[in-house]
C-alpha cells in the first residue's frame, strides 16, 4: 500500500479547503489530519455536501405548513401529508457537472440517487420529473453539434434508468440558451408515497447497534464526486472522468424492493443512501442525526477492485449503496432479506456512544473525526454581493418592434418552432410514462397529474423557472418561477401543496453571483409566503461556469399540489367545437424578457413583467371555484410566447386539433407583437361550454377577477383579428411546426454525423 503524501499547502488548497478552514479541521481534531481525514473534510465541507456559501440564504425560505411532517433539512427528502393517513415524499436534485462531462451516466445516475433519497424515507417511488438546460441546438454556432451530443446524451441516460427501473417520467421542462453552452442543467424530480406509520429516519440510534452495508460493491467510479460539483468546469474537467459515477438501474431495482421490505419489519433503527461523498456523509450525517458515534471497517466493505486506500473507499460514489442501522438481534433478518433480493449485504461495524466517526481499516486506524462537526458544523459564509451588471432599469431600446405588423403571422411560426417553445414529444416518447399505469395526464399539459391508486389520490407535479427573468432580475425571476408553478397546478385543478427547490447559480464567490442567488432566494420565499406553499427540501448546485462563462441563474421550482376529485382533472387543451375561449386577466403589455425579444430579435432586455401577487392569487382561486362548480373544459397559463402561443398550444389537442375564432379588438387597432407576445402575468386561458359562459363570466365579476371573452373553439384555422388586422394559420401547419421542431433540429446532426 503506498505512503500518504504529505500535507502540503498545495495539497489542501487542491482538496479545496482555505488556510482558515484547515486551521479549523485542525482545532477540531486537536492535532495535525491525516491524508485521509483531509478527504473525508473536502467533501464534507465542500460546497455540495454542506452548503457553506449558501445555507444562511436558504434560512430565509418558509419550511413550516400544518401538512408538512418532514421538515427542509431535517431528512433527505421532505414529507407531506395529503390526508387519510397517506403522505407523499419528493426533491429535486441536480447533477450537472458529471452531465456536462458524461451525459448518458451523469443524467442517468442523477435518476437513480433521487430515487435513492425517497425510498431512504419509507416511500415507494411513483415517478420522476425534470428540468433541463442546453446551449443552442439550432443555428449556425460553432458549438450547435456539442449541445446536440450533450441534449441527447442527458435524454437517453434518464430514460434508460427510469424505463429499467420501471418508474414513469410524466413530465418537467427543457430550455436552451446560449448561456448553458458547456454546462448543462440536469434538474431530476422523484416522489414517493407512504403511509403515515412507513416514514423511516436517516438516524444512527441505539448504542450497540449494527451497522450494515447493502448495494452495489465498492469501485473507484464517481471518487470526490461531491468535490467535483463544488468547483467550476474547465477545458480539463473533461480529464475528471472518474469523477462521473456510472449507474445499474437493475441493481437499483433490487436494492429499492430489498429496503423497502426490510423497512416493512421492525428490524431497521435508521436507514441512509450513499450519495455525495458516499460512505463518508451516510456514516457522519446518520451518526450527527442520532447523537452518537458510528464505528465502521473497511475491511468488511464489499469491493469491487483490488488495492483501494482507505481514502479511495471512503469517498467513492459508487452507485446503487445503502448505509442500514439495524436493531441488535435483527441481523439474521436483514441478511435474509438481502440474500433473497441477491444484493450484497456486509455488517460493516456498530453504533458508538463517543459521537466520534471511527474508520478501521483491519487492525489500523484509518479516520476518527467527531461526527456532529463534521456534518452540521462546517463554516457558513456570506459572500460579497454586487449587483450584476445584466440587470437594468427599464430598456426602451426594442419600442420599435412592438409596433411592426408586418410580419406578425411569421413571428408566430417562428416562435413555435423555437426549440424552447416547441412540443417536447422528441423527448417524451422517450420515457416509459405509463409504465404503473397511474399517469392520468401525461407529458405536456400544464403539469403532470398522477393517480396514487393505493391512496386513492390524484396528484399534479410541474417543474418551472424562466432562466432569462431571473438573468434580468433575479428577485423577480424567483417570484415567477413560484407563481408559474402554482398557475399551472391551478390550471389542472390542484391546490399547492409544497415545493422542493433547485438552486442553480455560478461560484458564489464572485460578487455578482452571489447577489443573483440571494435575490432570487428573497423573491422566491416572498411568494412561497403568498401561495402558502412552504419548502420541503431541495438542491444548491453552485459553481454552474464553463470557459463560455456563468449560465443564466435558474432557480428551479418542483411543485406539488392535491386534487380532491377526479372530476377536477383539468388540461389546457381545447375540448369541443363552439366551446366559448374566456382569457382570465388582462391583455397586458409586457415584452421584457420576452421569447419575442429573445427569438425573433436575438434581444435578452427590459425589465420582466410584473407579479402582483394579489392578483395573482385572485385569478388562481376564482379558476379553481369554477373547475370544481363544472364549468372549465381547459385552462392553459400564459407564459413564454404570450397570448398567441398559449392560444396555439390550447388547439394542439393530442386527441385531434381543433381551431379558433379569436378577436381582441379591445386590446388595440392592429395585431402588434405587444398585444400577442408579450409576456404579462396571472392570465389563463379557458374555455367553457356555451350554455356556461355566460355565468363564467359573473362569476368572474363578482369575484372582481378581469376576464375577456375571445372567442370560439372551431374550424381549420387558429384567426386571430385585432382592428384591422385579421390574421389566420393553418391549425395543421402550425402544429406541425411545433411537434417536429427539436426532432428535425436532432435529425440534422445526424445527417451531419
Amino acid at each position: 500500500m503506498t505512503a500518504d503524501p504529505p500535507l502540503t499547502p498545495e495539497l489542501v488548497a487542491k482538496h479545496g479547503l482555505t488556510i482558515e478552514e484547515f486551521e479549523r479541521v485542525r482545532r477540531i481534531l486537536g492535532r495535525e489530519p491525516n491524508f485521509t481525514e483531509l478527504g473525508i473534510f473536502s467533501v464534507m465541507w465542500s460546497e455540495h455536501c454542506s452548503y457553506k456559501n449558501s445555507r444562511r440564504e436558504l434560512k430565509k425560505f418558509p419550511t413550516t405548513g400544518p401538512n408538512i411532517l418532514v421538515r427542509a433539512g431535517e431528512e433527505n427528502a421532505g414529507v407531506v401529508d395529503i390526508g387519510d393517513g397517506w403522505a407523499v415524499c419528493f426533491k429535486i436534485e441536480s447533477h450537472n457537472h458529471p452531465s456536462a462531462i458524461e451525459p448518458f451516466q451523469g443524467a442517468a445516475t442523477g435518476v437513480g440517487g433521487i430515487i435513492r433519497d425517497i425510498f431512504t424515507m419509507g416511500a415507494r417511488p411513483e415517478f420522476c420529473l425534470n428540468s433541463l438546460r442546453f446551449g443552442p441546438i439550432t443555428g449556425n454556432s460553432k458549438n450547435v453539434a456539442t449541445n446536440r451530443r450533450l441534449f441527447q446524451g442527458v435524454v437517453a441516460g434518464i430514460a434508460h434508468y427510469g424505463n429499467c427501473i420501471g418508474l414513469p417520467t410524466i413530465g418537467g421542462e427543457i430550455y436552451f440558451d446560449e448561456s448553458f453552452e458547456g454546462n448543462p442543467l440536469v434538474n431530476v424530480f422523484c416522489l414517493g408515497s407512504l403511509r403515515h406509520e412507513q416514514l423511516a429516519r436517516g438516524a444512527a440510534s441505539g448504542v450497540g447497534n449494527p451497522v450494515f452495508y447493502v448495494g452495489a460493491e465498492t469501485g473507484r467510479d464517481g471518487l470526490a464526486g461531491a468535490a467535483f460539483a463544488s468547483r467550476e468546469l474547465t477545458e480539463e474537467s473533461r480529464e475528471d472522468r472518474p469523477a462521473v459515477q456510472v449507474g445499474d438501474p437493475f441493481k437499483e431495482k433490487l436494492l429499492l424492493e430489498a429496503c423497502l421490505e426490510l423497512l416493512a419489519t421492525d428490524a431497521v433503527a435508521g436507514i441512509q443512501d450513499m450519495g455525495a461523498a458516499g460512505l463518508t456523509c451516510s456514516t457522519c450525517e446518520t451518526a450527527s442525526r442520532g447523537g452518537t458515534g458510528v464505528e465502521i471497517d473497511l475491511a468488511k466493505v464489499p469491493k469491487r477492485e483490488t488495492g483501494m486506500t482507505p481514502y479511495e473507499i471512503l469517498l467513492s460514489e459508487s452507485q446503487e449503496r445503502m448505509l442500514i442501522i439495524a436493531r441488535k438481534g435483527k441481523e439474521g433478518v436483514v441478511r435474509r432479506i438481502f440474500e433473497k433480493w441477491d444484493v450484497p449485504c456486509a455488517e460493516i461495524g456498530r453504533v458508538t456512544e463517543d459521537g466520534m466517526m471511527r474508520v478501521l481499516n483491519g487492525g489500523t486506524v484509518a479516520a476518527e473525526i467527531p461526527a456532529k462537526p463534521l456534518a452540521d458544523e462546517a463554516p457558513l459564509y456570506e459572500r460579497e454581493a454586487k449587483k450584476t451588471a445584466t440587470f437594468s432599469e427599464p430598456d426602451r431600446s426594442y419600442a420599435s418592434y412592438m409596433s411592426n405588423t408586418s410580419e406578425t403571422s411569421a413571428h408566430l411560426r417562428q416562435l413555435l418552432r423555437d426549440p424552447s417553445i416547441a412540443s417536447k414529444n422528441w423527448v417524451y416518447r422517450q420515457y416509459d410514462h405509463m409504465v404503473r399505469t397511474g399517469t392520468v395526464v401525461r407529458p405536456g399539459s400544464d403539469a403532470a397529474v398522477f393517480h396514487l391508486r393505493e391512496a386513492n389520490k390524484f396528484l399534479a407535479a410541474t417543474t418551472d423557472c424562466n432562466s432569462l427573468y431571473c438573468r434580468l432580475d433575479p428577485r423577480a425571476g424567483g417570484r415567477i418561477a413560484v407563481a408559474e408553478a402554482a398557475r399551472n397546478l391551478t390550471c389542472s385543478g390542484a391546490v399547492p401543496l409544497a415545493i422542493s427547490d433547485n438552486l442553480n447559480f455560478g461560484n458564489p464567490y464572485k460578487p455578482e453571483n452571489f447577489w443573483q442567488l440571494r435575490e432570487a432566494v428573497e423573491g422566491m420565499a416572498e411568494a412561497c409566503r403568498a401561495f402558502g406553499a412552504p419548502v420541503i427540501g431541495g438542491n444548491v448546485s453552485l459553481y454552474n461556469e464553463s470557459p463560455a462563462g456563468v449560465v443564466d441563474p435558474t432557480p428551479t421550482v418542483a411543485m406539488v399540489g392535491l386534487i380532491e376529485r377526479e372530476e377536477w382533472i383539468t388540461t389546457q387543451f381545447f375540448k369541443a367545437p363552439g366551446d366559448v375561449i374566456i382569457l382570465l386577466g388582462e391583455f397586458g403589455d409586457e415584452m421584457g424578457g420576452s421569447q419575442f425579444l429573445k427569438v425573433i430579435h436575438g434581444l435578452k432586455a427590459g425589465p420582466p413583467p410584473r407579479l402582483d401577487f394579489e392578483r395573482e392569487l385572485a385569478v388562481q382561486n376564482a379558476l379553481r371555484e369554477l373547475i370544481r362548480a363544472g364549468q372549465i373544459r381547459s385552462a392553459h397559463d400564459c407564459s413564454e410566447g404570450g397570448l398567441a402561443v398559449a392560444l396555439a398550444e390550447s388547439c394542439f389537442n393530442p386527441d385531434g386539433s381543433l381551431g379558433a375564432t379569436i378577436d381582441c379588438t379591445a386590446a388595440g387597432k392592429s395585431a402588434s407583437p405587444q398585444i400577442l407576445f408579450n409576456e404579462s402575468q396571472s392570465r389563463i386561458v379557458i374555455s367553457t361550454v356555451p350554455e356556461k359562459a355566460e355565468a363564467v363570466m359573473q362569476s368572474l365579476e363578482n369575484r372582481e377577477v378581469p376576464a375577456i371573452r375571445l372567442g370560439t373553439v372551431g374550424g381549420q384555422e387558429l384567426r386571430i383579428t385585432v382592428g384591422a388586422d385579421s390574421l389566420a394559420w393553418p391549425i395543421q401547419e402550425i402544429h406541425d411546426d411545433w411537434h417536429n421542431a427539436i426532432a428535425h433540429a436532432v435529425q440534422k446532426d445526424f445527417a451531419a454525423s
